[in-house]
């Protein structure tokens, strides 16, 4: 009861203190000029909390932002690894597809290859050699332009087939056509049948070695 009594005792003249310093302030500066004081007083304290508050938002909501930039770029990653997983595990398939494909167009190439030399040796004047190899060269030039416009449906790796064919191969079965033509033997078809084929399959291996980035 003492100690309280000494608290209260010590408190009123504190309040007191106050209560006269104020008064004195409104004596001395008039009520307008401490009533301006209190109010720029309240807006400074009032504007730092603000400040304060609107740092702490711009915090959180950068926090937030590079949490939401961190989870979209884990997610970009997942997608990515899952693209390339079920890219990888579509390539054996569409590898064995157009290695399908191109073996059938080629098939057809030696077939109609078989013709041309048939067709050359029975209607033109063969002992003509230069118009000779001028006639196989454009009907070979043809038949490769044809198989290489039915290669434009198709892709491997973001390009058409095509754009793996090289017009080279046009030569090296003008070779044989001209070997077969002027064979000393004379003609036969289960020959130039096993040539042609033989150049084909050179020609396929050749095509798929460039599809798998070999050449």
């Amino acid at each position: 009861m003492i100690l309280l009594g000494l608290m209260e005792a010590t408190a009123v003249p504190s309040v007191a203190g106050e209560a006269l310093s104020v008064a004195r302030g409104i004596s001395e500066y008039g009520i307008l000029v401490v009533v301006a004081a209190f109010f720029l007083v309240l807006a400074a304290c009032m504007m730092i909390w603000h400040m304060r508050s609107y740092k702490a938002l711009m915090d959180g909501v950068t926090e937030n932002f590079s949490r939401t930039i961190e989870d979209i770029k884990d997610i970009a990653d997942q997608n990515r690894q899952t693209m390339a997983d079920i890219s990888e595990s579509l390539m054996p398939e569409t590898r064995l597809r157009v290695e399908n494909t191109a073996a059938i167009c080629f098939e057809l190439a030696i077939e109609k290859v078989c013709r041309i030399i048939k067709r050359i040796r029975e209607e033109n004047h063969i002992a003509n050699r230069e118009a000779t190899a001028a006639k196989i060269r454009a009907q070979l030039r043809n038949l490769y332009e044809e198989r290489n416009s039915r290669f434009d449906f198709y892709t491997y790796r973001g390009k058409p087939l095509s754009a793996y064919c090289i017009d080279e191969w046009v030569e090296r079965v003008a070779k044989v056509v001209e070997g077969e033509l002027y064979n000393e033997a004379g003609p036969n078809n289960g020959r130039a049948y096993t040539n042609v084929k033989t150049v084909y399959d050179s020609i396929k291996l050749d095509f798929l070695e460039r599809i798998d980035g070999k050449k």
